[in-house]
């Protein structure tokens, strides 16, 4: 076998596979911690240091940006099909 194949089917199939692994986990998990609030759901004011809900999330935890892509993509297909 031809080492300069060996070498393109491995750099093809490396990012294949870390791209649907990573649609398998916006399809199992598809809510993630939100990092402003640390997954809290609120964070405290600069002056006072009183808790106020976060505005990012709102509960504590974010959509993955791959599970936005996914659903859009979904929406999309639904009102073709209309």
């Amino acid at each position: 076998m031809n080492p300069h194949l060996t070498a393109a089917i491995v750099l093809a199939t490396i990012p294949a596979l870390i791209t649907l692994g990573y649609a398998v986990l916006c399809w199992v998990k598809p809510v993630k911690p939100c990092q402003r609030c640390a997954g809290t759901g609120h964070i405290t004011t600069r002056v006072l240091r009183r808790p106020r809900a976060c505005r990012r999330c709102d509960r504590g935890h974010r959509l993955r940006t791959g599970r936005r892509v996914a659903n859009y993509f979904r929406r999309l297909r639904t009102e073709a099909h209309q």
